[in-house]
C-alpha cells in the first residue's frame, strides 16, 4: 500500500526513483576521552590544529570550483571551520588533559547551544558548527567525512535536512531529487536546489521512515511524496518528463499584448554572470557582493573588489547590472564586521545597519563598486540592504553619489519600507523588492524553520498587499523603477501576480528565465492585473496560489 507525504515543494519535478539516505553522522567520541598513551597535549594540539586546517583548506577547494550560492555557502562554512574561538576552546580542553575528538566536540557542542539559544539566523548557524565538528573529527580519525552518498545510479536523496557544504555539492547528474524531513522554503537545500534544478521537497514529515532502496514518487511541485508509486504517479513522471522542451529565453521578457517586463538574473559572481548572460538573461537585478566578502577574516582589499566586481560587470556591456552592497549579518556573520552575540541578530545589525556600528566599510565598497564601473560597460545601479525608514535611503543614496554612482536604491524587505516607499523613493532612484526577507519579517516566521514554511510563503496575502503599497508608492513618486529580486520571481505564476501589481522587472536564477518568460507571455496586462486582484483577495497563500494557478491552467 502507498504512504503518502506532504512537504513544501521548493523546486518544480516530478521524478521517479530509488532512495538513498545521507548517511549517518559521525558517532561522537566519549566525554572528556584522556589524551592517546605517549602522545602530549601539544602533539595533540597539533594534531587538531591539522585537522581543522585541512577541513578548512577542503571546503575552501570545494568553493573554489563552484560558483554562484554554492561558492557562497562553502566559503561561509570554510570561515566557520577557520574559526579562531572554536580552535582555541578546543585547545584549551587538549591542554587540560582532553584527546582532540572529545575536545572539539565538547567545544563545538558550546558554541552550537549558545547559537540555538539565540534563535532565528543564528540558530540556523549551530548547523554549521556541527557540520564543521563532524568533518574535523572524520580528519581526526582518517574516515570520510559525512557527504552525498556515492552511487553508480541516479537516485533521490533523502534526509533530515542537509549541511550547507553538502548542498552545495549535490551532482544533478547522480540526484534526482532531493526530499528533506526538515528545513524550510529558503533553506541552503531550498536554494541550491532551485539553482541547480533538482526537484525538491522540503518540511516533508515523516520522510525519516524512507530508508536505502525504497521506490518513490517525488512531486516537487504539488509537494508530494509516495512510497510504492502506482499507475496514476507513473504517467504523472513520464509527462513531465516528456513534456515539450520550453524554447530557449528569447532575451526579450513581455506579455502577450508587447507590455516589457525586463527578467534579469540573480548572481553572485563573475562565473555566474556569465552563465546568466548566455542563458539570456536582460541583466543583473541583484549581484550579492557578500561572495567577496564571505571566508575572509579581514575586509577584502580595494583592488581585490574592484576586480571581482568588475569579473560581473563584463559580463553585461551596455546593460543594467544591480548591485546589493554588503549584506553582512544574521546568517552571513563575518568576523571584521558583525557582532555574533547578538541576542536577535535577524532583527539586528545587518545591512546597511552595520555602517553604523563599523563606518568606513561601506564607503569604500562604494568606492571600489565605482572604479569597475569606470573600467566596464556596463550600466550600474547599486542599493542598500535592510532600509527601514526615508532617512536611511536618502544617507546611502548621499554616500552613493558620493562615491560617483549615479543610479543609488534600496532595498525593500522590510514592512516599514514598503509602507513608506513613495516618501523613500522621493530621496532615491529605484526600489528592489527582496521577498524572501520581506515575508519573513511580515508574517513574523524564520524563513529557515520548516515548521513555519506555511507561513513563510512568498503568496501570502499580507505579503501581495505590501508589494501592491511599494508599487503605489513608486507611481507617486512620479513612476521610479520597482523590481523584484526575491525567490518569488522565480515561481512562473507569482511572476504574472507581480507584474499585475505593478512591479517592472524581475529578478531570478537563470534556470527560471524560461518558464517564467513563457507563462508571462500567455497573459495581457489587464489579465495580469485581474489574477493579481484574485490574490490580493485571498485569505491564505494556498488559496492565492490555487486561484491564479486556476485560471492560467
Amino acid at each position: 500500500m502507498s504512504q503518502k507525504f506532504t512537504g513544501v515543494g521548493v523546486s518544480a519535478g516530478r521524478v521517479i526513483g530509488s532512495v538513498r539516505r545521507m548517511p549517518e553522522p559521525i558517532l561522537p567520541p566519549a566525554d572528556g576521552a584522556p589524551l592517546p598513551q605517549g602522545v602530549s597535549a601539544e602533539e595533540e594540539a597539533q594534531r587538531l590544529a591539522a585537522a581543522t586546517q585541512a577541513v578548512a583548506a577542503q571546503l575552501k577547494e570545494r568553493a573554489a570550483q563552484a560558483t554562484g550560492d554554492a561558492q557562497a555557502v562553502l566559503k561561509a562554512t570554510a570561515l566557520m571551520a577557520s574559526d579562531r574561538t572554536l580552535l582555541k576552546s578546543a585547545t584549551k580542553l587538549v591542554a587540560g588533559g582532553t584527546c582532540a575528538e572529545s575536545a572539539i566536540w565538547e567545544a563545538a557542542d558550546a558554541v552550537a547551544t549558545q547559537l540555538s539559544a539565540l534563535g532565528g539566523y543564528m540558530a540556523e548557524r549551530a548547523g554549521d558548527v556541527l557540520d564543521v565538528r563532524s568533518r574535523i573529527v572524520a580528519e581526526l580519525r582518517g574516515v570520510p567525512a559525512p557527504g552525498i552518498p556515492d552511487s553508480d545510479q541516479p537516485f533521490i536523496l533523502a534526509a533530515v535536512d542537509l549541511a550547507p557544504a553538502d548542498t552545495a555539492t549535490l551532482d544533478p547528474a547522480k540526484v534526482l531529487a532531493l526530499v528533506t524531513s526538515d528545513g524550510g522554503p529558503q533553506s541552503h537545500t531550498a536554494i541550491i536546489a532551485r539553482s541547480l534544478g533538482l526537484p525538491a521537497i522540503v518540511a516533508a514529515g515523516g520522510t525519516t521512515a524512507l530508508a536505502d532502496g525504497d521506490h518513490v514518487f517525488v512531486d516537487g511541485i504539488d509537494g508530494l511524496v509516495i512510497a510504492d508509486p502506482g499507475e496514476a504517479e507513473e504517467h504523472l513522471a513520464a509527462t513531465y518528463a516528456n513534456r515539450e522542451a520550453l524554447p530557449e529565453f528569447s532575451g526579450t521578457g513581455q506579455l502577450r499584448d508587447g507590455y516589457r517586463v525586463p527578467l534579469l538574473s540573480n548572481v553572485g559572481s563573475g562565473d555566474d554572470a556569465q552563465l546568466a548572460a548566455a542563458a539570456g538573461a536582460e541583466g543583473v537585478g541583484l549581484l550579492r557582493t557578500e561572495f567577496c566578502f564571505l571566508g575572509k577574516e579581514q575586509e577584502p582589499s580595494h583592488d581585490e573588489q574592484v576586480a571581482a566586481y568588475g569579473a560581473v560587470f563584463a559580463a553585461f556591456p551596455g546593460r543594467k547590472v544591480v548591485v546589493r552592497t554588503l549584506d553582512a549579518g544574521a546568517d552571513k556573520p563575518l568576523p571584521f564586521l558583525t557582532d555574533a552575540s547578538e541576542p536577535n541578530p535577524a532583527l539586528g545589525v545587518r545591512g546597511y545597519r552595520t555602517d553604523l556600528s563599523s563606518p568606513g566599510v561601506l564607503e569604500r565598497q562604494l568606492k571600489a563598486i565605482a572604479q569597475a564601473a569606470g573600467e566596464h560597460q556596463a550600466d550600474i545601479w547599486v542599493m542598500a540592504p535592510m532600509i527601514s525608514t526615508p532617512a536611511e535611503a536618502q544617507e546611502f543614496a548621499q554616500l552613493a553619489k558620493a562615491a560617483g554612482l549615479a543610479t543609488a536604491g534600496t532595498m525593500i524587505e522590510v514592512p516599514s519600507a514598503a509602507v513608506l516607499a513613495g516618501q523613500i523613493l522621493q530621496r532615491c532612484d529605484f526600489v528592489s523588492i527582496g521577498t524572501n526577507d520581506l515575508t519573513q519579517y511580515t508574517m513574523a516566521a524564520d524563513r529557515q524553520l520548516g515548521a513555519l514554511a506555511e507561513l513563510n510563503d512568498p503568496w501570502q496575502p499580507a505579503v501581495l498587499h505590501l508589494v501592491a503599497a511599494t508599487a503605489a508608492g513608486a507611481q507617486a513618486a512620479g513612476g521610479k523603477p520597482v523590481g523584484v529580486c526575491g525567490e518569488a520571481a522565480a515561481d512562473p505564476a507569482l511572476a504574472v501576480v507581480l507584474v499585475g501589481l505593478g512591479v517592472n522587472t524581475l529578478s531570478m536564477n537563470k534556470r527560471a528565465l524560461a518558464p517564467v518568460s513563457a507563462v508571462l507571455r500567455t497573459v495581457d496586462l489587464a489579465t495580469a492585473q485581474r489574477l493579481s486582484q484574485l490574490a490580493l483577495d485571498a485569505e491564505s497563500a494556498e488559496a492565492a496560489r490555487s486561484a491564479v494557478r486556476a485560471q492560467l491552467g
